[in-house]
C-alpha cells in the first residue's frame, strides 16, 4: 500500500469514526430526552446510510489493492445500490 493509498484509507476510516461517534451522540440524546425519536430514527437513517456507503468504498478500495488496481478509481455508490448490495 502506498502512502496515498494508507492516507484515504485513514480519512475514510476518520470519517466511519465520527459517524460512528454522532449516532452515539444521537442515541445518548435521545435517553435524555433532549430529541424526539422521530427525528432520531431519520437522523440515524441518515447515518447508516452514510455508514454503509463508507464501509463500501473501503471494501472497494482494499480489494482494488488485492488485486494489484488501482484504488483511486473506486467510486461511493448511492445508498441504494449498496443496501441492494449489502441484503
Amino acid at each position: 500500500m502506498t502512502g496515498s493509498e494508507a492516507e484515504a484509507e485513514k480519512q475514510i476510516l476518520g470519517r466511519i469514526t465520527e459517524m460512528i461517534n454522532q449516532e452515539k451522540d444521537l442515541r445518548d440524546s435521545l435517553a435524555q430526552d433532549s430529541i424526539d425519536q422521530s427525528t432520531e430514527h431519520a437522523r440515524l437513517a441518515r447515518l447508516e446510510a452514510e455508514l454503509d456507503q463508507c464501509w463500501d468504498l473501503l471494501r472497494q478500495r482494499r480489494a482494488r489493492v488485492a488485486a494489484g488496481q488501482d484504488p483511486e478509481e473506486t467510486r461511493v455508490r448511492s445508498a441504494s445500490e449498496v443496501e441492494d448490495y449489502l441484503s
